[in-house]
């Protein structure tokens, strides 16, 4: 438990409501110096809003915030900063092309001699922040060229930068490799270590089990239940976050593969930086099978899945959907060929934010009939559909005409998943399908994807989740700087294997399979 027994912050009977909704009903909350409080909850269970209200994003409805003892009217992000806190946001807030040092010192700058930005004073501030919790952050790179772990440390590293001692983390872990989270977990351990508290929240059991001191759960904008990792387990937390038993392994038979759906033959790619990302890879998926794409990201999946969908040119090489090729189609080709695509970043591939959450629904097939006669849209039939597809499919919204960019960034990837598997398909391409979503929409996906493969469909399934890939795949295969490093069948590897594997180390006792070309 944590070291002090004076909270150095309290929140008391916080409420805040929007249209349609009361996201946050009276919630209490007490963090301590040196600890590690979880925040766990399904999507749309008020965590984000609730950190947005302490952060100064929103203002209360009702309730009071304590900081340290003292009353605390936190109306705006600075008011948050000077008490202190500082938030990682989910979707980083950085200026690609700015340096490591101008998005560190943007909004809070020094001055030499009064006129000048002082940058060699705040990247000499940074390296010392680097050194003293492990944060490894190159001040004079340029964010854009960062892997995405790094680009967190350096959000990290903002907080610190304004002396944060109270630091939220939302959703820290979504999109970094098993080997990133085990980095950042390091450096939270030295942030408490240093008595600094933290807020971690995130949907991921394991997680909470292996970090946290405190565990409390939110439910439907209300505190349900807290305990520590001692007293409790990853069935009981679930229950707990969705209200119902859930189950954490996937149920599914043995795969009958049928005949080949996608097949891809010396396929290479470039990056958009024009760099080999994908190198010469042949393979094919058949239906009623999942083939699961393993690796450290930034290993050439993100450029496979774009060329496969269209939304990358293919530099050499060859794809064929359904003996059909598609090697240089148009995204909507390729859709129009039998394709499903859940992309892996759904703000940037997979939504258009400013439009509602029936226009989102309909996004692949809005010229069509039902939902079109000629140029005209049928709103009725959208209208029709989005209410049934945000009911089948859980998405909490107050009303299918808000903005999609109103909706936490679990529903957000629930509108895409409905929209992608309402319709037929002969082959599913699944880029992180559950990033960002709670332990039951997890489960409810993952129950899909398999009811996919078992009436016909191939499956693509593109993942960082070690657990996600190993459970659902029926076949396996391990990239590598841009190559396939084995394929093999899903029971014949082990997860020490498989992260031999990601590492580039070949396992020679491995029982492989052929590409599946023949």
């Amino acid at each position: 438990m944590a070291e002090s027994t004076t909270p150095v912050l309290e929140l008391r009977g916080i409420t805040k409501a929007f249209p349609g909704v009361l996201a946050n009903d009276h919630i209490d909350l007490t963090l301590y110096e040196g600890e590690v409080l979880a925040l766990l909850g399904e999507n749309g269970a008020g965590k984000t809003t609730l950190m947005n209200v302490l952060y100064g994003l929103y203002a209360p409805d009702g309730g009071q915030i304590l900081v340290h003892g003292q009353q605390s009217d936190i109306r705006s992000p600075s008011d948050a900063i000077a008490l202190g806190i500082g938030m990682v946001h989910q979707h980083f807030m950085l200026v690609p092309p700015l340096t490591v040092t101008e998005n560190v010192m943007l909004g809070n700058e020094w001055l030499h001699h009064g006129i000048f930005l002082d940058r060699r004073r705040a990247a000499a501030r940074i390296r010392e922040i680097s050194q003293m919790y492990g944060l490894d952050v190159p001040p004079q790179a340029t964010v854009a060229s960062l892997p995405v772990g790094v680009q967190q440390r350096v959000e990290i590293v903002k907080v610190l930068y304004r002396n944060a001692d109270i630091l939220i983390l939302d959703e820290p872990t979504a999109v970094l490799t098993p080997q990133e989270t085990e980095e950042l977990f390091k450096i939270i351990r030295s942030l408490v270590e240093q008595g600094k508290s933290v807020i971690f929240i995130t949907h991921k059991l394991g997680e909470v089990m292996m970090l946290a001191n405190r565990i409390v759960v939110l439910r439907q904008g209300r505190v349900v239940g807290s305990a520590s990792p001692q007293e409790t387990d990853e069935e009981t937390l679930a229950a707990m976050m969705v209200g119902r038993e859930v189950s954490l392994s996937v149920e599914k038979e043995p795969a009958r593969p049928g005949p080949v759906v996608l097949q891809v033959e010396d396929l290479t790619v470039l990056d958009r930086r024009q760099n080999v990302a994908v190198d010469g890879i042949s393979f094919t998926v058949r239906r009623g099978e999942i083939v699961g794409v393993a690796g450290v990201q930034g290993n050439g999946q993100t450029e496979l899945v774009a060329a496969l969908t269209g939304l990358l040119p293919i530099e050499k090489g060859r794809v064929r959907i359904c003996e059909v090729d598609t090697t240089h189609a148009p995204p909507r080709t390729i859709i129009e060929q039998g394709v499903a695509h859940i992309p892996e970043d759904r703000q940037m591939d997979g939504l258009v934010l400013s439009f509602s959450v029936a226009d989102n629904l309909v996004l692949n097939s809005y010229y069509r009939p039902p939902f079109a006669r000629g140029l005209l849209l049928q709103e009725q039939a959208i209208a029709e559909t989005a209410h049934r597809l945000v009911q089948e499919y859980d998405v909490r919204t107050p009303s299918i005409r808000m903005p999609v960019s109103s909706l936490s960034g679990g529903n957000q990837q629930k509108v895409i998943v409905a929209r992608e598997f309402h319709r037929p398909s002969d082959l599913l391409i699944a880029s992180q399908p559950t990033r960002g979503l709670d332990v039951g929409s997890v489960e409810y996906i993952h129950r899909r994807i398999v009811e996919k493969r078992d009436r016909g469909a191939a499956v693509l399934l593109v993942s960082s989740e070690l657990d996600e890939i190993m459970e659902l795949s029926d076949r396996i295969m391990v990239m590598y700087r841009g190559k396939i490093m084995a394929s093999m069948e899903a029971g014949a590897v082990t997860r020490e294997q498989m992260g031999l594997l990601m590492a580039g180390i070949p396992v020679a006792d491995l029982q492989e399979v052929g590409s599946g070309a023949s």
